[in-house]
Protein backbone atom coordinates (compact mmCIF):
# COMPACT_ATOMS: atom_id res chain seq x y z
CA UNK A 1 0.00 0.00 0.00
CA UNK A 2 2.95 2.55 0.93
CA UNK A 3 4.41 1.56 -2.50
CA UNK A 4 1.55 2.65 -4.31
CA UNK A 5 0.23 5.53 -2.18
CA UNK A 6 4.20 6.84 -3.42
CA UNK A 7 3.72 5.91 -6.83
CA UNK A 8 0.51 7.45 -6.56
CA UNK A 9 1.60 11.22 -5.32
CA UNK A 10 4.61 10.90 -7.88
CA UNK A 11 2.62 10.94 -10.74
CA UNK A 12 0.04 13.67 -9.58
CA UNK A 13 3.10 15.85 -8.31
CA UNK A 14 4.23 15.37 -12.49
CA UNK A 15 0.34 16.30 -13.51
CA UNK A 16 1.29 19.54 -12.06
CA UNK A 17 4.53 20.14 -12.64
CA UNK A 18 6.44 21.72 -15.95
CA UNK A 19 8.02 19.65 -18.01
CA UNK A 20 11.84 20.06 -18.12
CA UNK A 21 13.30 22.37 -20.78
CA UNK A 22 16.15 19.90 -21.78
CA UNK A 23 14.13 16.36 -21.70
CA UNK A 24 15.44 13.45 -19.23
CA UNK A 25 17.48 10.95 -21.29
CA UNK A 26 17.85 7.49 -19.52
CA UNK A 27 19.22 4.16 -20.28
CA UNK A 28 18.28 0.83 -19.17
CA UNK A 29 20.60 -1.79 -18.84
CA UNK A 30 19.08 -5.42 -18.63
CA UNK A 31 20.82 -8.75 -18.52
CA UNK A 32 18.48 -10.43 -20.50
CA UNK A 33 17.39 -11.52 -24.04
CA UNK A 34 14.55 -10.54 -26.40
CA UNK A 35 13.60 -14.24 -25.51
CA UNK A 36 12.81 -13.79 -21.71
CA UNK A 37 9.45 -12.55 -21.73
CA UNK A 38 9.61 -11.00 -18.64
CA UNK A 39 10.62 -7.43 -19.78
CA UNK A 40 8.25 -6.98 -22.12
CA UNK A 41 6.13 -6.11 -19.19
CA UNK A 42 8.91 -3.86 -17.60
CA UNK A 43 9.20 -2.28 -21.28
CA UNK A 44 5.70 -1.56 -21.18
CA UNK A 45 5.87 0.51 -17.91
CA UNK A 46 9.01 2.07 -19.19
CA UNK A 47 7.23 3.23 -22.21
CA UNK A 48 4.90 4.35 -20.64
CA UNK A 49 6.54 6.61 -18.01
CA UNK A 50 8.48 7.97 -20.67
CA UNK A 51 5.95 9.26 -22.57
CA UNK A 52 4.06 10.44 -19.10
CA UNK A 53 7.12 12.82 -18.94
CA UNK A 54 8.64 13.14 -22.66
CA UNK A 55 11.76 11.78 -21.90
CA UNK A 56 14.41 9.96 -24.00
CA UNK A 57 14.80 6.52 -23.43
CA UNK A 58 16.00 3.26 -24.32
CA UNK A 59 15.90 -0.20 -23.22
CA UNK A 60 18.91 -2.79 -24.07
CA UNK A 61 19.03 -6.26 -23.38
CA UNK A 62 21.59 -8.95 -24.26
CA UNK A 63 22.19 -11.52 -26.86
CA UNK A 64 22.55 -14.21 -25.08
CA UNK A 65 20.07 -14.23 -21.82
CA UNK A 66 22.09 -13.41 -18.41
CA UNK A 67 25.05 -12.56 -20.03
CA UNK A 68 26.94 -10.43 -17.50
CA UNK A 69 29.81 -9.65 -19.93
CA UNK A 70 27.19 -8.24 -22.77
CA UNK A 71 25.56 -6.35 -20.08
CA UNK A 72 28.60 -4.58 -18.74
CA UNK A 73 29.32 -4.31 -22.56
CA UNK A 74 26.01 -2.44 -22.62
CA UNK A 75 26.45 -0.47 -19.70
CA UNK A 76 29.76 1.06 -20.40
CA UNK A 77 28.42 2.07 -23.83
CA UNK A 78 25.50 3.99 -22.11
CA UNK A 79 27.73 6.10 -19.62
CA UNK A 80 29.98 7.22 -22.77
CA UNK A 81 26.92 8.79 -23.81
CA UNK A 82 26.35 10.28 -20.60
CA UNK A 83 22.58 10.45 -20.07
CA UNK A 84 21.06 11.75 -17.42
CA UNK A 85 19.91 8.48 -15.73
CA UNK A 86 20.77 4.98 -15.98
CA UNK A 87 18.84 1.89 -14.72
CA UNK A 88 20.81 -1.18 -14.67
CA UNK A 89 20.25 -4.61 -13.33
CA UNK A 90 22.74 -5.89 -10.71
CA UNK A 91 23.44 -9.59 -11.56
CA UNK A 92 26.91 -9.81 -10.59
CA UNK A 93 28.29 -8.52 -7.19
CA UNK A 94 31.70 -7.02 -8.27
CA UNK A 95 31.38 -6.88 -12.07
CA UNK A 96 29.65 -3.60 -11.89
CA UNK A 97 30.83 -1.76 -9.18
CA UNK A 98 33.57 0.01 -11.10
CA UNK A 99 31.70 1.08 -14.18
CA UNK A 100 29.12 2.32 -11.68
CA UNK A 101 31.40 4.03 -10.13
CA UNK A 102 32.17 5.72 -13.32
CA UNK A 103 29.16 7.01 -13.97
CA UNK A 104 28.63 8.34 -11.04
CA UNK A 105 31.52 10.18 -10.86
CA UNK A 106 30.14 11.78 -14.20
CA UNK A 107 27.29 12.93 -12.70
CA UNK A 108 24.94 10.17 -13.63
CA UNK A 109 22.20 9.22 -12.02
CA UNK A 110 22.21 5.43 -11.56
CA UNK A 111 19.30 3.54 -10.32
CA UNK A 112 19.13 -0.47 -9.55
CA UNK A 113 16.13 -1.94 -10.91
CA UNK A 114 15.04 -5.41 -10.71
CA UNK A 115 18.34 -7.06 -9.22
CA UNK A 116 20.36 -5.33 -6.64
CA UNK A 117 24.11 -6.05 -5.62
CA UNK A 118 24.11 -8.42 -3.18
CA UNK A 119 25.31 -6.11 -0.22
CA UNK A 120 22.76 -3.18 -1.32
CA UNK A 121 23.97 0.58 -1.46
CA UNK A 122 26.88 -1.29 1.39
CA UNK A 123 28.33 -3.44 -2.31
CA UNK A 124 27.97 -0.75 -5.05
CA UNK A 125 27.58 3.20 -5.72
CA UNK A 126 24.01 3.07 -6.89
CA UNK A 127 21.60 5.17 -5.42
CA UNK A 128 18.26 3.01 -4.87
CA UNK A 129 16.98 -0.14 -5.60
CA UNK A 130 13.75 -0.79 -7.04
CA UNK A 131 12.89 -4.08 -7.05
CA UNK A 132 12.19 -7.38 -5.07
CA UNK A 133 13.48 -8.34 -1.63
CA UNK A 134 14.72 -11.75 -2.89
CA UNK A 135 15.55 -14.17 0.10
CA UNK A 136 11.66 -12.57 1.41
CA UNK A 137 10.40 -13.60 -1.56
CA UNK A 138 11.65 -17.07 -1.66
CA UNK A 139 10.57 -17.46 1.64
CA UNK A 140 7.16 -16.49 1.09
CA UNK A 141 6.93 -19.25 -1.89
CA UNK A 142 8.11 -21.86 0.10
CA UNK A 143 6.01 -20.98 2.90
CA UNK A 144 2.85 -20.78 0.45
CA UNK A 145 3.23 -24.37 -1.68
CA UNK A 146 3.83 -25.75 1.66
CA UNK A 147 0.03 -25.68 2.33
CA UNK A 148 -0.04 -28.79 -0.96
CA UNK A 149 2.26 -30.73 0.94
CA UNK A 150 0.57 -34.17 1.79
CA UNK A 151 0.00 -34.34 5.43
CA UNK A 152 1.69 -36.98 6.07
CA UNK A 153 4.69 -38.83 4.42
CA UNK A 154 7.99 -37.93 3.52
CA UNK A 155 8.35 -34.74 1.58
CA UNK A 156 11.28 -34.64 -0.91
CA UNK A 157 12.08 -31.20 -2.10
CA UNK A 158 13.83 -30.00 -5.40
CA UNK A 159 15.37 -26.27 -5.62
CA UNK A 160 16.30 -25.07 -8.73
CA UNK A 161 18.91 -22.35 -8.76
CA UNK A 162 18.42 -21.52 -12.58
CA UNK A 163 21.58 -18.83 -12.74
CA UNK A 164 24.30 -19.66 -10.15
CA UNK A 165 26.24 -17.22 -9.15
CA UNK A 166 23.77 -14.96 -10.01
CA UNK A 167 22.20 -12.13 -6.92
CA UNK A 168 18.42 -12.74 -7.63
CA UNK A 169 18.55 -16.54 -8.72
CA UNK A 170 21.13 -17.17 -5.02
CA UNK A 171 19.08 -15.18 -3.05
CA UNK A 172 15.55 -16.42 -3.95
CA UNK A 173 16.90 -20.00 -3.68
CA UNK A 174 18.13 -18.81 -0.41
CA UNK A 175 14.74 -17.94 0.78
CA UNK A 176 13.22 -21.43 -0.31
CA UNK A 177 15.91 -23.11 1.52
CA UNK A 178 15.37 -21.10 4.97
CA UNK A 179 12.08 -22.42 4.39
CA UNK A 180 12.92 -25.67 4.38
CA UNK A 181 14.78 -25.56 7.01
CA UNK A 182 12.16 -23.90 9.44
CA UNK A 183 9.52 -26.79 7.91
CA UNK A 184 11.84 -29.45 8.85
CA UNK A 185 12.60 -27.80 12.32
CA UNK A 186 8.37 -27.97 12.88
CA UNK A 187 7.91 -30.67 11.23
CA UNK A 188 10.58 -33.31 13.42
CA UNK A 189 8.20 -36.52 12.93
CA UNK A 190 8.37 -36.05 9.28
CA UNK A 191 11.05 -37.05 7.14
CA UNK A 192 12.00 -34.24 4.90
CA UNK A 193 15.09 -34.23 2.29
CA UNK A 194 15.94 -31.26 -0.07
CA UNK A 195 18.33 -31.37 -3.29
CA UNK A 196 19.54 -28.26 -5.44
CA UNK A 197 20.52 -28.03 -8.91
CA UNK A 198 21.38 -25.94 -11.91
CA UNK A 199 18.28 -25.60 -13.44
CA UNK A 200 19.18 -23.16 -16.41
CA UNK A 201 17.76 -20.23 -17.86
CA UNK A 202 15.55 -21.67 -21.07
CA UNK A 203 12.14 -23.88 -20.75
CA UNK A 204 13.69 -26.67 -22.62
CA UNK A 205 16.69 -26.76 -21.07
CA UNK A 206 15.08 -26.51 -17.35
CA UNK A 207 12.68 -29.49 -18.83
CA UNK A 208 15.57 -31.65 -19.65
CA UNK A 209 17.13 -31.54 -16.17
CA UNK A 210 14.43 -31.25 -13.90
CA UNK A 211 12.70 -34.35 -15.85
CA UNK A 212 15.92 -35.99 -15.47
CA UNK A 213 15.93 -35.79 -12.32
CA UNK A 214 12.10 -37.11 -11.53
CA UNK A 215 13.43 -40.25 -13.62
CA UNK A 216 15.98 -40.83 -11.13
CA UNK A 217 14.04 -39.54 -8.31
CA UNK A 218 9.87 -40.03 -8.41
CA UNK A 219 9.26 -39.84 -5.27
CA UNK A 220 9.94 -35.84 -5.39
CA UNK A 221 7.04 -33.55 -4.03
CA UNK A 222 7.69 -30.11 -4.99
CA UNK A 223 10.16 -28.57 -7.66
CA UNK A 224 10.76 -24.99 -6.50
CA UNK A 225 12.39 -22.91 -9.65
CA UNK A 226 13.69 -19.31 -9.24
CA UNK A 227 12.47 -18.25 -12.81
CA UNK A 228 9.86 -18.95 -14.24
CA UNK A 229 10.89 -22.36 -16.17
CA UNK A 230 9.14 -24.13 -14.15
CA UNK A 231 6.75 -23.93 -16.36
CA UNK A 232 8.86 -26.10 -18.37
CA UNK A 233 8.81 -28.68 -16.00
CA UNK A 234 4.85 -28.05 -16.30
CA UNK A 235 4.63 -29.51 -19.75
CA UNK A 236 7.01 -32.60 -19.05
CA UNK A 237 4.71 -33.63 -16.35
CA UNK A 238 2.04 -33.50 -18.59
CA UNK A 239 3.46 -35.20 -21.21
CA UNK A 240 4.14 -38.23 -19.19
CA UNK A 241 0.58 -38.37 -18.03
CA UNK A 242 1.02 -37.31 -14.41
CA UNK A 243 -2.04 -35.62 -12.92
CA UNK A 244 -1.71 -31.94 -11.62
CA UNK A 245 -0.43 -31.82 -8.37
CA UNK A 246 1.44 -34.96 -8.77
CA UNK A 247 4.46 -32.75 -8.36
CA UNK A 248 4.17 -29.82 -6.94
CA UNK A 249 5.27 -26.56 -8.99
CA UNK A 250 6.41 -23.44 -8.13
CA UNK A 251 8.31 -20.21 -9.18
CA UNK A 252 8.57 -16.77 -10.12
CA UNK A 253 7.03 -14.22 -12.46
CA UNK A 254 3.60 -14.31 -14.53
CA UNK A 255 4.85 -14.78 -18.08
CA UNK A 256 2.15 -15.84 -19.92
CA UNK A 257 3.20 -19.60 -19.91
CA UNK A 258 3.07 -19.77 -16.48
CA UNK A 259 -0.44 -18.32 -16.46
CA UNK A 260 -1.42 -21.26 -18.91
CA UNK A 261 0.36 -23.81 -16.53
CA UNK A 262 -1.19 -22.34 -13.39
CA UNK A 263 -4.75 -22.53 -15.23
CA UNK A 264 -4.25 -26.06 -15.98
CA UNK A 265 -3.53 -27.07 -12.40
CA UNK A 266 0.03 -27.88 -12.76
CA UNK A 267 2.09 -24.83 -11.20
CA UNK A 268 0.04 -24.18 -8.23
CA UNK A 269 1.96 -20.65 -6.71
CA UNK A 270 4.12 -17.90 -8.48
CA UNK A 271 5.50 -15.18 -6.87
CA UNK A 272 4.86 -11.96 -8.73
CA UNK A 273 7.66 -9.39 -8.52
CA UNK A 274 5.26 -6.80 -10.59
CA UNK A 275 7.56 -5.62 -13.92
CA UNK A 276 5.71 -2.68 -15.05
CA UNK A 277 6.15 -1.24 -11.84
CA UNK A 278 9.92 -2.02 -12.26
CA UNK A 279 9.62 -0.54 -15.48
CA UNK A 280 7.23 3.09 -14.79
CA UNK A 281 9.00 3.96 -10.98
CA UNK A 282 12.76 4.70 -12.32
CA UNK A 283 12.16 6.91 -14.67
CA UNK A 284 9.54 9.18 -12.23
CA UNK A 285 12.74 8.95 -9.70
CA UNK A 286 14.67 10.28 -11.95
CA UNK A 287 12.33 12.59 -13.36
CA UNK A 288 12.59 14.02 -9.74
CA UNK A 289 16.23 13.98 -9.15
CA UNK A 290 16.82 15.98 -12.82
CA UNK A 291 14.22 18.46 -12.36
CA UNK A 292 13.37 19.08 -8.74
CA UNK A 293 16.82 17.73 -7.13
CA UNK A 294 15.26 15.21 -4.84
CA UNK A 295 16.96 12.14 -3.71
CA UNK A 296 16.04 8.44 -4.58
CA UNK A 297 14.33 5.73 -2.93
CA UNK A 298 14.11 2.25 -2.53
CA UNK A 299 11.02 1.08 -3.74
CA UNK A 300 10.18 -2.80 -2.97
CA UNK A 301 8.06 -4.09 -5.53
CA UNK A 302 6.64 -6.85 -3.50
CA UNK A 303 6.53 -10.63 -3.17
CA UNK A 304 2.62 -11.62 -3.73
CA UNK A 305 2.26 -14.75 -4.04
CA UNK A 306 -0.23 -15.56 -7.14
CA UNK A 307 -2.90 -18.95 -7.17
CA UNK A 308 -4.83 -20.77 -10.01
CA UNK A 309 -7.87 -18.92 -8.95
CA UNK A 310 -6.49 -15.33 -9.50
CA UNK A 311 -5.55 -16.66 -13.21
CA UNK A 312 -8.29 -14.99 -15.06
CA UNK A 313 -8.00 -11.52 -13.95
CA UNK A 314 -4.17 -11.81 -14.29
CA UNK A 315 -4.53 -13.25 -17.81
CA UNK A 316 -6.32 -10.25 -18.94
CA UNK A 317 -3.77 -7.60 -17.70
CA UNK A 318 -1.31 -9.70 -19.65
CA UNK A 319 -2.35 -9.17 -22.99
CA UNK A 320 -2.25 -5.79 -22.44
CA UNK A 321 1.29 -5.85 -21.79
CA UNK A 322 1.12 -5.23 -17.72
CA UNK A 323 1.51 -7.82 -16.00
Amino acid sequence: MKTFLATTAITLCLGTAALAAEPLTTVFISHSSPSNTFWQAVKKGYDDACTRVQAKCQLVLTQMEGSVEQAIANLQAAIARKPDAIFVAIVDNKAYDAPIADARSKGITVLAVNVDDGQGAAGNERQAFIGQSFPAAGYSLGKAQAKNFPKDGPIHVLMGVSAPGQTWSEQRASGVLKFMDDYKKDNPGRQVTVDKIDSGTDLAIAADRVGAYLNAHPDTTAYFDTGYWEAGVARVLKDRGLTPGKVLLGGFDLVPEVLQQMKSGYIQTAVDQQPYMQGFVPVMEAYLVKNFGLSATDVDTGQGIVTPDKVDAIMAMSKQGLR
